[in-house]
Parts: C-alpha cells; sequence; structure tokens
C-alpha cells in the first residue's frame, strides 16, 4: 500500500493552500487598449491602440476578456491536470500513475510539475466539496454538465479558491483549456461559472455550505471533503482502536495534507547517502527511513538500482514488526522442539506489487531466511519479481497464483507469514485522492469474505510457534479487528501477541503509542504514517 504520493497541495481544508503560484502564459493580463475619451470627436476617439475602431458605448473598456485578448490554447501543466481528471472519470484510472506518465509525455519541468501535481491532486481531493460549490453556481444540475467541462470547472476551482493564482490568470488559462480541448461553447460556460465562484473565498464558501446545518457529520463532509459515510467510518473507527472521537477533524485534516515521501533503503543493500546529500532528511520512526524533499527520485543511483525505494513509513514499520518477533524454539508438529534448526521460511501472501516483499526479502536474505512471494496477477506478480530485484536471488522466490491455496498446498510451512489483505485503503486517502469518491460501504461487505479466506489460508500456512502478521492499510474495524476476532474464535490453537509493543521495539521512538487491546493502529494524524492495522497471531503448539 506504499506509494510516492508527492504532492505539494496544502493542509487542512478541501485542497488546501499551495504553495507555488502561477500567473498563466499565453495572455494573462491587463489590456492594452484605451477606453474612448470622454469630450473627444473625431474617429481618434473611436479607435483602440491598434486602430481598429470600435462601435462601443462610453462607459466600456477594453478587458482581459476581449476575445483578442482571451488565451486560446492549453497552457501544458494546466492541461496534464485536465488529462489526469479525465483518465480518472473515464477509465477509473489511478491518479498517481496516470500524472507521472503525463509529466513525460508534456516535458514538462520541475517547476510546471509541481504545479500539475498540486492541481490534479487537489481538485480531486476536493471534488465533492468543489461540487457542492459549483451546484451553486450552475444553473443545472451538475450531472447535466458534459463530464469534461465539470473536471474543466473543478480544475478552474481548486485555482481560485486553493491555490496562490491570481483570478486573472485562473479564469484565463482554465477558459483558454477548455477552448483548446472541450470547444468555444462550453468555455464560455466555464467563464461564466467561474466567475461567479471568485465572488467568495474559499472560506466564506464553506460558511455558506454550513449554514443552519446541524449535522456534525454533514459539516466535516463539507469542510473536509469527505464523503459522510467515510466521516462515519473514520469516527467509528478512532473509538475502535482506543482513541478519542473527538480527533475526527484533525484525521480528516490530516487526509488533506501533501503527505511526505518517505524512502527505505533495503537492509544490507542499499543507501540513503545519496538522497541525504540531495535534501532528503532522516526519518524520525524507523531506521533506514528518510523523508525526501521532492523532486525526480529516479536520479539517484540506489533509487534506479532498487536498493532505495519509496515506501510510507507505516508499510516500514509493520514489515519489520513481523521479521523481528522472537520466535523461540521451532517446534514440530507434535508440539515439540525439532531436532534441527534450519533457515526460516517466510511468507508474503499478497505481495503486490512489492514494496513490503522487498524490503521483507532484504532482512531475510540478512538472516540466511528465504521468501515466497505470492501475488494472483500475473502482472502484479511480475511487478513484485521486479522490486525483489535488487535482494540476491538465491533468498527469494515468486509464486503466481491464488493466496487462498497456499495453505492448502504447504500447510504449516512457514515461520513468519505477513497477509497484507486487499482493503478499501481507507488509510492512504492522502496518497490516492480519488479513492475518497470512489469508494463505497458496499466495498466493505464485499471484501470481508476474501479477507478472511487470506487470513485462514496464512494460518494453515505457518508452522506451529511461528507468526501470521494481518495487515490492512485500513483502520475500519470490520476489515480490522472483526476479521481477527472472527479467526480466533473459530481456532483454539491461536495466541495474540502484542502488537504495539512490536511496533515499538522496531521504532526509534520507542513509543508509538499505537497500540490498543494487543492490536495496533497507525494514524496519519498521530504518527504521520499510512493506517495501517497490524495484529501478529502465534500458533501456539
Amino acid at each position: 500500500m506504499s506509494g510516492s504520493g508527492e504532492n505539494p497541495g496544502g493542509q487542512g481544508r478541501p485542497g488546501g493552500r499551495g504553495n507555488a503560484g502561477r500567473n498563466g502564459q499565453g495572455g494573462s493580463g491587463v489590456s492594452g487598449g484605451r477606453g474612448r475619451g470622454s469630450g473627444g470627436s473625431g474617429d481618434a476617439s473611436r479607435r483602440n491602440a491598434k486602430g481598429r475602431e470600435r462601435n462601443r458605448g462610453p462607459q466600456r473598456s477594453f478587458t482581459e476578456q476581449a476575445p483578442s485578448q482571451r488565451t486560446r490554447r492549453a497552457d501544458p501543466a494546466r492541461l496534464v491536470a485536465f488529462e489526469v481528471l479525465r483518465a480518472v472519470a473515464q477509465e477509473d484510472a489511478y491518479a498517481n500513475l496516470v500524472l507521472p506518465a503525463r509529466i513525460r509525455h508534456h516535458h514538462l519541468d520541475k517547476r510546471d510539475a509541481g504545479f500539475a501535481t498540486e492541481l490534479s491532486y487537489g481538485a480531486l481531493r476536493s471534488q465533492g466539496t468543489y461540487d457542492a460549490i459549483l451546484a451553486r453556481c450552475v444553473d443545472r444540475p451538475l450531472d447535466q454538465l458534459d463530464p469534461a467541462v465539470l473536471d474543466a470547472l473543478r480544475i478552474g476551482v481548486h485555482q481560485l479558491l486553493a491555490m496562490r493564482v491570481p483570478a486573472h490568470a485562473a479564469l484565463d488559462q482554465t477558459v483558454g483549456l477548455a477552448r483548446a480541448v472541450i470547444g468555444a461553447g462550453p468555455s464560455a460556460l466555464i467563464n461564466a461559472v467561474l466567475r461567479k465562484v471568485t465572488a467568495r473565498t474559499l472560506d466564506e464558501w464553506l460558511d455558506l455550505l454550513v449554514a443552519g446545518e446541524t449535522d456534525d457529520t454533514k459539516i466535516a463532509s463539507l469542510r473536509y471533503a469527505h464523503p459522510e459515510w467515510i466521516v462515519r467510518a473514520m469516527r467509528q473507527s478512532l473509538v475502535a482502536h482506543g482513541r478519542p472521537a473527538t480527533e475526527i477533524n484533525a484525521l480528516l485534516e490530516a487526509d488533506n495534507a501533501a503527505p511526505v515521501v518517505n524512502l527505505v533503503a533495503l537492509p544490507g543493500l542499499g543507501s540513503l547517502e545519496e538522497a541525504l546529500e540531495t535534501g532528503a532528511r532522516p526519518g524520525e520512526l524507523v531506521e533506514g527511513s528518510a523523508l525526501s524533499s521532492g523532486g525526480d527520485l529516479g536520479r539517484l543511483a540506489s533509487v534506479r538500482a532498487g536498493t532505495t525505494r519509496v515506501q510510507d513509513v507505516g508499510s516500514q514499520l509493520v514489515a519489520r514488526a513481523l521479521a523481528a518477533v522472537d520466535l523461540g524454539p521451532a517446534a514440530d508438529a507434535a508440539g515439540g522442539p525439532t531436532a534441527a534448526v534450519s533457515p526460516e521460511a517466510r511468507l508474503d501472501l499478497c505481495a503486490g506489487p512489492g514494496g513490503k516483499a522487498a524490503l521483507l526479502g532484504a532482512l531475510a536474505h540478512q538472516r540466511g531466511a528465504t521468501l515466497l512471494a505470492n501475488e494472483p496477477a500475473p502482472h502484479r506478480a511480475k511487478l513484485v519479481g521486479q522490486a525483489l530485484a535488487a535482494v540476491p536471488h538465491e533468498s527469494w522466490q515468486v509464486r503466481t497464483g491464488d493466496g487462498r491455496d497456499v495453505g492448502t498446498e504447504q500447510p504449516g510451512g512457514f515461520d513468519r507469514v505477513l497477509v497484507d489483505v486487499p482493503c478499501t485503503g481507507l488509510g492512504a486517502l492522502r496518497r490516492r485522492p480519488e479513492s475518497r469518491w470512489r469508494r463505497s460501504p458496499k466495498d466493505i461487505a464485499d471484501l470481508g469474505p476474501l479477507q478472511r479466506e487470506l487470513l485462514a489460508s496464512a494460518l494453515a500456512a505457518v508452522r506451529p510457534g511461528g507468526v501470521v502478521a494481518y495487515v490492512t492499510c485500513s483502520p475500519h474495524p470490520a476489515e480490522t479487528s472483526a476479521v481477527v476476532a472472527d479467526a480466533l474464535r473459530k481456532r483454539d490453537d491461536l495466541e495474540l501477541l502484542d502488537a504495539g509493543a512490536a511496533l515499538d521495539a522496531v521504532s526509534l521512538t520507542g513509543n508509538l503509542g499505537a497500540g490498543h487491546e494487543l492490536t495496533a493502529q497507525l494514524w496519519p494524524h498521530v504518527h504521520h504514517t499510512d493506517a495501517m492495522f497490524l495484529a501478529l497471531i502465534k500458533k501456539t503448539s
């Protein structure tokens, strides 16, 4: 569940306040034409600076919206943002995968790439709130607008309300984008609507939207740009994991903050030296991590070699916690100690796309252990192999197949098993800006059976005395503690280990405060990580 999440957008309310101003290109300025003189006569008083005659009343003057001054081309950075929004809407694409490709395609420099990133992520993240604002400015239901027009409007609103872009430049460039890629007719509508948006600041719009509203969930949904069901789910999740419900606004605000890019140097293989020399700073939570200042990380030799990787520190912590658990002496199937100690066999049951597998593989190699990385989708299995390529090949193997079959095919075959189950990803909303509008409560119900089957397979695959790490990138109790509780009820040979203590043992602080009733939950607003859940389940001998 890791991701680079490079997003210069600001923090807090929808979209935040951007840190990159852009005044537009290709004609955003004030008109150079002159108005008609008050007492002049003859043709000179009816002509502009270029000698063109105007049949306008004496109160009319040239503006930046005069046809001759309007931008008629798409600014490349804004075009990238528009293409990202279109891909998300039309192809169900992921912004963090589409955006880098579009930036390369349009040859954006670092400044323009940052602008496009902020604009894309901000417009997607705050879509629900921006749509509520637009609904007050459009004379028809938004679902009756051409989807491309609506995406252009969202891009315009984010520039006007949440970025330090002059209003005239945001208007001119968004209209120019529309004229270039949608058409002249829709561009007139976009111009009219965005002019209405400029009548208020973001704070004023938010106050208007919540005026008279008494439902705290609806108010938080509008102010922090989360669907109402997610606001309720996050509040429930806080309580379920031992935190006060009053932290809900802080959590939602953290979801809207630009995530810092986390790096990990694969133990014994990678180095952070080059990253630190180019502006990164050492990570504060886990050994071998760094926080990047951004830029093109692909230029770092260690990143190109795969020995240094982009990975959220929450993912690093849960992988290291599993690898560091003291298993004690090995036991055979009958419950007695084994006569000889063989190298540990480790399993990553849901390995794609390979971030945690690479870290687990490097840790296994240090201890002379081996890792089997399983992934059902062939294209993702290929990504897993690529992620593991930097680890000596004798230490790992990739299996392409259904993880639910591993427990049957290789019962008791592994000492440590990571089962990072498919989930709603509610814990990584800051890195996946479109996800909050794409998910629904039905997804939680639909994923439940698969999560339970994968955990059952992991428990069958681990040997007596071994440990299974059940991990999700979601704090929702239906995906976390409820799944674990169901597994414990069905068997009498399982024991929960203290996951909070295990995280503390591998952290630099030694006191994360993530534990609750032997499980552990990390939080964006507390730990500045994705909201990773960890349960460590030992199979007793």
